[in-house]
């Protein structure tokens, strides 16, 4: 058998995985990273993120530490905030309170810091003007609490780590599966792992855990999602089938958080199964707030303005799923079309349109077309029109006296020609983990005490998300935990030498 070692062993080459590696080999120790993807395909689910960020900073000079911004444009533009404060409001917010106080604690105050140093590493990052700003009375206005994203998405963001890991000496392994840990019932000194399906023993004196959820595993996604979430299209890569967290729970990890909870999107009716980098964006379908949202049996079943979609589109998903069919249509008409992102007008889109209501009743496939009319109707009836439209805040323009109502960007349907996307469930990670140190990440058991050896970080951190997720927090959440857990194996791997 093929056997190698290291100090430390990093399991994933996503963000995660990346900051973890990149922050144990500056603390001195050999590291490796197994990846069980080909090289063209690794990356994780980052390589499929849009690329915002949500981070805690309160003022245009904290942007400046991250990003260069000419002094005209920092001081002519509203760049927003999201101090510490506002960040644990939307966070506790969305998770109906029940994130755990000490990850978020760890998360929020540790961001900024954390943005630099990934700049530091390689990482570049842009203003986020396309889906998060608006010209308002003349001047700029970001909106969403994340005006910077990073610089060619996820997969700018990986290629630019994964130069920095190589170059700094991280050893990759590609086409390298971990199978289960090495675990001598007191501590863990490795991985077992087949590469290009032959076995492969990696000994190592700490192994951290970063290679996703179970997200791409139907089985899985129907044990603890529940019936109808095999049928739900992935966004992401294939490769996140929960490997991570089985060979933690066989050796008594502790489980944390919602493992029945997902971040899951309406997404492209007929999108391919899983992900595809070079059109990772194209089936995006995030404009929904502007939209009325309609089931099979021609009805609305969200509130689509509820708040911006950073905040909704992660559950929005699952009420998809829900409908018969698994489908909806977000229709539009003339006078919000140039408002919507660009992901609507891309080639591989499912659309009907109609230049009267009645006509596209008529072409929507799978919809009660009567039922659908009927609803509109009552819909405009319902706008409140005399308050004004402002998509850059929630501007409280809503509908009175229909259910479920909507409660911001109300827009009567009243302008041809009119425009109907189909949508489907897309989903993108789970929110069920490990339960972790949150200053040194180590994985605990399930008295929890910590077990020697393992650390955990990025998707396999349970206990932060549970219902929903504020969009941008994913991401920076493996940076966090990545570095939190590639310093605290680094260390202890040192103090043992």
């Amino acid at each position: 058998m093929d056997k190698h070692k290291y100090d430390v062993v990093v399991v994933g080459k996503g963000n995660a995985a990346l900051c973890a590696a990149l922050s144990a080999r500056d603390g001195g120790v050999s590291v490796a990273m197994l990846e069980a993807a080909t090289v063209e395909e690794s990356g994780g689910n980052s390589r499929f993120a849009g690329g915002v960020m949500r981070f805690a900073y309160s003022s245009v000079e904290d942007l400046q530490r991250i990003t260069d911004i000419p002094e005209d444009e920092a001081k002519n533009t509203d760049w927003d905030s999201n101090t510490i404060d506002e960040f644990y409001d939307d966070l506790y917010r969305v998770t109906s309170y029940r994130t755990d106080p000490d990850l978020s604690e760890a998360l929020i105050t540790k961001s900024l810091e954390g943005m630099v140093w990934l700049r530091s590493q390689g990482a570049s990052f842009v203003p986020n003007y396309g889906a998060q700003s608006a010209i308002v009375n003349g001047k700029r206005k970001f909106f969403g609490r994340f005006p910077l994203t990073v610089n060619g998405g996820g997969a700018g963001l990986v290629e630019d780590l994964t130069k920095t890991a190589v170059k700094k000496g991280v050893e990759i392994f590609y086409e390298t599966r971990a199978i289960s840990l090495d675990y001598d019932g007191e501590r863990v000194l490795g991985v077992r792992a087949k590469r290009q399906g032959k076995p492969v023993e990696f000994h190592a004196r700490a192994v951290i855990l970063a290679c996703g959820g179970f997200e791409a595993n139907p089985e899985w996604r129907t044990r603890y999602l529940g019936p109808g979430w095999e049928l739900a299209k992935v966004r992401g890569t294939r490769f996140n089938v929960g490997d991570g967290l089985k060979m933690a729970l066989d050796i008594g990890a502790c489980p944390y958080g919602n493992w029945s909870g997902r971040h899951a999107v309406s997404w492209e009716r007929h999108a391919p199964e899983f992900g595809v980098v070079e059109r990772s964006h194209d089936p995006y379908r995030h404009s929904y707030p502007l939209s009325v949202m309609i089931n099979a049996e021609g009805k609305r079943f969200v509130d689509e303005g509820a708040d911006f979609y950073n905040y909704t589109y992660a559950k929005y998903g699952a009420e998809v799923l829900k409908q018969t069919g698994q489908y909806a249509y977000q229709v539009f008409d003339a006078k919000v079309k140039p408002l919507l992102n660009k992901e609507y007008s891309g080639r591989n889109v499912t659309k009907f349109t109609g230049n009267t209501l009645e006509e596209l009743a008529g072409k929507l496939e799978g919809v009660d077309p009567q039922a659908f009319l009927n609803t509109v109707r009552a819909y405009n009836a319902a706008v409140r029109t005399d308050v004004p439209f402002n998509k850059a805040i929630r501007d409280g323009r809503g509908t009175t006296g229909i259910e479920p109502p909507k409660s911001n960007w109300a827009n009567t349907l009243d302008t041809p020609p009119f425009e109907a996307y189909g949508v489907t469930c897309g989903i993108t990670f789970t929110f069920g983990g490990l339960r972790i140190n949150h200053e040194s990440g180590q994985v605990l058991d399930l008295s929890y005490h910590p077990i020697p050896g393992l650390y955990a970080a990025g998707e396999m951190v349970g206990g932060l998300f549970y219902f929903n997720y504020p969009a941008g927090t994913g991401l920076v959440s493996g940076l966090v935990f990545g570095r939190i857990a590639g310093n605290g194996a680094g260390a202890a791997v040192k103090a043992a030498s």
